[in-house]
């Protein structure tokens, strides 16, 4: 199973999209599932990564723990991630559940945006030991205009792109297992 993280609160937002398409374009034998508890998370706090943690860290380390990669699809919001997608990268700092788990993003920002998500999101995932598939971290810009009623995205060139870097991250897993 590859989890499918959105670093967007905001319903129906293009990272969203993003995923849910890939999703829906995922290559055959592969089975990707959108993670839907970012909201739910408290806020972190060291005092309270605690023996057990909040049931909703619980929930999103079992999770990722499950996977077998993971891909992320997130905005950029004042030049770096937003604060609700950095305060999940930082509920999995320390553990071991990302730790050496093929992981890949999805810029989907207009030409020349996310950038720094994008650093952002190098450096935390460093700090979580993950194996970043650099092949799969690619630039889908995604506008309202390429959206379907559906919610997915209908341009054939982003649907295959994104089938594509679901295809990279099955490989990464099947190599290193």
């Amino acid at each position: 199973m590859i989890l499918l993280l959105s670093g967007s609160l905001r319903s129906g937002s293009t990272n969203e999209s993003v995923l849910r398409t890939a999703q829906a374009v995922a290559p055959e034998g592969v089975r990707a599932v959108l993670y839907d508890g970012l909201a739910e998370l408290p806020h972190f706090n060291p005092d309270d990564d605690t023996d057990p943690p909040p049931a909703p860290v619980v929930r999103l380390r079992a999770t990722i723990d499950q996977a077998a990669a993971i891909l992320i699809c997130t905005p950029e919001y004042a030049g770096t991630l937003p604060g609700s997608f950095k305060n999940l990268l930082d509920w999995t700092v320390g553990g071991t559940e990302i730790c050496d788990k093929p992981v890949a993003w999805v810029n989907a920002a207009a030409p020349g945006r996310g950038q720094g998500a994008e650093a952002t999101l190098r450096a935390v995932l460093g700090y979580t030991g993950a194996r970043i598939v650099e092949a799969g971290c690619v630039k889908i810009p995604v506008d309202r205009g390429m959206i379907g009623d559906d919610g997915l995205i209908t341009d054939p060139d982003a649907r295959r792109r994104l089938g594509d870097v679901l295809g990279l991250l099955a490989t990464a897993h099947a190599q290193a297992a």
